[in-house]
């Protein structure tokens, strides 16, 4: 009986208080991006290259459900991270001035509430692989910490968001073989370069408005040089991927897709001629079909040639 009415308490609770309880989750949805979930897919498909790869194209339910979980939720704590650091900043920029923390309809208590049990979630997940991936864990705090802060003094915010993007590979690695081989550090280096590809393009969308307010980046320091330095680094990434090609043995349906992949960074570039804002935040979306490439030809090796 008590439960009976402590279940109809808590119904009534809800009732009246459900238009509240609505918007406090539509705007934490906001804050954590759910909205815009192509980042966590940029941050996805490198992690599952590396699952993939460090299993021989069989990873298990269990690391696959950690990985893809893990990903979802350090993206999202990320997110909350990165908006407390521009919080002042993000009003000043068309894209970013309705942000939850920038309009303050988010207190800061409440981000870090929800930073706290994100984290707290992922810590959990990691916990059940090996001591090894425990303790790169911890690895990954500092990084995801000073990332948000070095557009101010930096102007390759870009590279650190590449380590930040790029740590997953390495606990994929550790969690499967329970060592990091030197594959994973050629995985690790591909991803950190297409992380300053296509923040480099994020970067020259918003680059009047840094311009203003003094943040840095790639776009503003290489200026007209930008198209070439994306190019320069594209051409670099698929270099490193076919030293990872080479190494491991693989067959044809590898080098395919990377094929694929090498025509959507040519449109990229396509997109990028006129630098106009619109179409350099789409070549910036449109990266993750690039990663969804690699993969498709990392699956399709090992599902038809199986392991070298």
């Amino acid at each position: 009986m008590k439960t009976a009415e402590f279940l109809q308490d808590l119904e009534g609770w809800y009732r009246d208080n459900e238009p509240f309880l609505k918007d406090r989750w539509r705007q934490y949805a906001l804050l954590m991006r759910l909205d815009k979930p192509v980042g966590s897919f940029l941050l996805l498909w490198p992690t599952l290259w590396a699952l993939w790869i460090a299993s021989a194209g069989l990873p298990s339910a269990l690391l696959l459900f950690v990985f893809v979980a893990g990903v979802f939720l350090t993206r999202s704590a990320g997110c909350i991270m990165n908006d407390y650091a521009d919080r002042d900043f993000d009003r000043h920029v068309a894209r970013t001035r309705e942000r939850p923390l920038t309009t303050g309809t988010v207190s800061t208590r409440e981000a870090f509430l929800l930073i706290g049990a994100l984290l707290t979630i992922a810590f959990l997940l990691v916990l059940t692989t090996n001591r090894l991936t425990v303790l790169l864990a911890f690895g990954a705090i500092p990084i995801a910490g000073i990332y948000p802060y070095m557009k101010r003094y930096t102007y390759v915010p870009q590279l650190f968001q590449g380590l930040s993007f790029s740590w997953g590979i390495i606990m994929a690695f550790a969690a499967v073989q329970d060592s990091v081989p030197k594959v994973a550090w050629l995985v690790f280096i591909a991803n950190i370069l297409w992380s300053m590809v296509y923040d480099t393009t994020y970067a020259m969308a918003d680059r009047d408005d840094d311009m203003k307010i003094g943040i840095k980046s790639t776009a503003i320091l290489l200026g007209e040089s930008d198209r070439l330095f994306v190019a320069v680094v594209q051409a670099l990434m698929f270099s490193v991927f076919l030293i990872i090609g080479h190494q491991l043995k693989f067959g044809w349906l590898y080098y395919f897709f990377l094929g694929g992949a090498a025509a959507v960074a040519l449109y990229h570039q396509w997109l990028i001629r006129e630098r106009r804002p619109e179409l350099c935040f789409r070549a910036f979306r449109y990266n993750n079909y690039l990663g969804a490439a690699v993969f498709a030809g990392i699956v399709l090796h090992y599902m038809f040639n199986g392991p070298a």
